[in-house]
């Protein structure tokens, strides 16, 4: 039972936490037309999100497990609800990029703590990757639910309004649930071993992982990783604004069946991995991302604007593009859960660190990038962008193969 509360504590950490940080792109596509900013100005937006991530993962993450896992995330889910409770009363730029800046912060601490509570209540390498796929199953589905509730308090009729910034009220409320929820679950504090290390030890460990082999492969296949994911799924909404001439709330509602289809990917992949190898299913993934990209930005060029009265309305596109999120969803837990599996619990923390480092440095460079080229070229080159990362990570799945069975021998 207490495995269980703790599970759904975590998983609820997850889920407030996906609504808030795949709102990003949401964000970005109303930032633009409330506060009438450039597109390379908004793409700003996600390195205040995810560079506030990699800095406090990089200081912080070997040391987590001495001030304990639930006081980490209490203190990270009670500084977005203050921030959150902020955004609409000021209502401006420079404090929607400082309340993505507390998000990301918050993140660094509650992913930290959220991993190694999963390595704690583990006891096999597919239970781990089994509550891993899970956990991050229900963070997409976070992120499914937030692009509908954003869209509620869009108001189509203005666009330059500010109403949208109410909703941030509702996730404070959310955000406050989520803090007793935490607040009152059997979290385990970290053994004892952990607690005696200082913290410039804990640090200077940190960074020695980095270079060892296996390490510095896997950190390269999951910046790339994230790179694409972010890249995609923050101008997804933006993209079907102005290329697929949606509606700005239909634009943000469709985007949320990239988020199902992660959240399916995820959930699905969890059963299909307990029959199939994970290498050769990763390839798979892979292709099938870039014969999607392919063959479907084709199918975006020259679309003209139209009365949308149903879904029939919509162009194909919208509803194919989106479906990408199916094939990309397993990558990113099965990569993570291998590589944590390799390693003992008390190391769980500070690989943590660096998963979060390399992935919050590789959703920045991916939005920059994207919306630097969807500002300069067009949306569809954006895009097609995708497909040099796709390339980067199956090489370094090879290598991360050949890696991981040599640490097993």
């Amino acid at each position: 039972m207490s495995r269980l509360v703790t599970l759904v504590a975590i998983s609820a950490c997850y889920f407030i936490f996906a609504i808030l940080l795949n709102s990003v792109g949401t964000v970005i596509l109303q930032s633009i037309n409330s506060f009438g900013i450039s597109k390379v100005q908004a793409s700003t937006l996600e390195g205040f999100k995810d560079l506030p991530i990699a800095i406090v993962s990089f200081l912080v993450a070997a040391y987590i497990p001495r001030i304990g896992y639930k006081i980490a995330l209490l203190t990270g889910l009670l500084a977005v609800t203050a921030a959150s409770l902020a955004a609409p009363v000021f209502g401006n730029f420079i404090v929607i990029k400082l309340l993505f800046a507390c998000i990301g912060a918050s993140f660094a601490l509650v992913k930290v703590s959220v991993y190694s509570i999963i390595g704690q209540i583990s006891d096999s390498e597919k239970s781990h990757s089994s509550t891993l796929n899970t956990v991050e199953g229900i963070f997409m589905v976070g992120s499914l639910i937030g692009y509908w509730l954003f869209s509620y308090f869009i108001d189509t009729n203005n666009l330059q309004s500010l109403a949208w910034l109410n909703v941030y009220y509702v996730l404070a409320a959310l955000l406050i649930f989520t803090s007793v929820l935490v607040a009152f679950s059997p979290i385990k504090a970290p053994v004892s071993s952990e607690k005696n290390v200082n913290f410039a030890d804990a640090f200077i460990s940190m960074l020695k992982m980095s270079y060892q082999p296996l390490v510095l492969i896997f950190i390269i296949s999951i910046f790339l990783y994230v790179l694409i994911e972010q890249g995609i799924s923050t101008w997804l909404p933006t993209f079907n604004r102005e290329i697929l001439q949606l509606p700005v709330d239909i634009s943000v509602q469709m985007t949320s069946i990239f988020a199902a289809s992660l959240a399916a990917g995820r959930l699905l992949a969890g059963q299909i991995l307990k029959h199939v190898n994970w290498y050769r299913f990763l390839q798979v993934c892979i292709i099938g991302m870039a014969a999607l990209i392919i063959g479907i930005l084709p199918l975006t060029q020259s679309i003209e604007a139209r009365d949308i009265s149903s879904l029939s309305d919509l162009p194909l596109a919208a509803y194919l593009l989106p479906l990408i999120g199916l094939l990309m969803a397993p990558i990113y837990p099965v990569l993570n859960s291998i590589m944590l599996s390799s390693l003992e619990t008390e190391k769980h923390a500070p690989m943590t660190g660096l998963i979060v480092v390399f992935s919050a440095l590789g959703g920045t460079t991916g939005s920059i990038i994207t919306g630097t080229v969807f500002e300069f070229f067009d949306g569809q080159t954006a895009f097609y962008l995708s497909l040099i990362p796709m390339l980067g990570v199956f090489i370094a799945l090879r290598g991360f193969r050949t890696a991981t069975a040599r640490v097993s021998q």
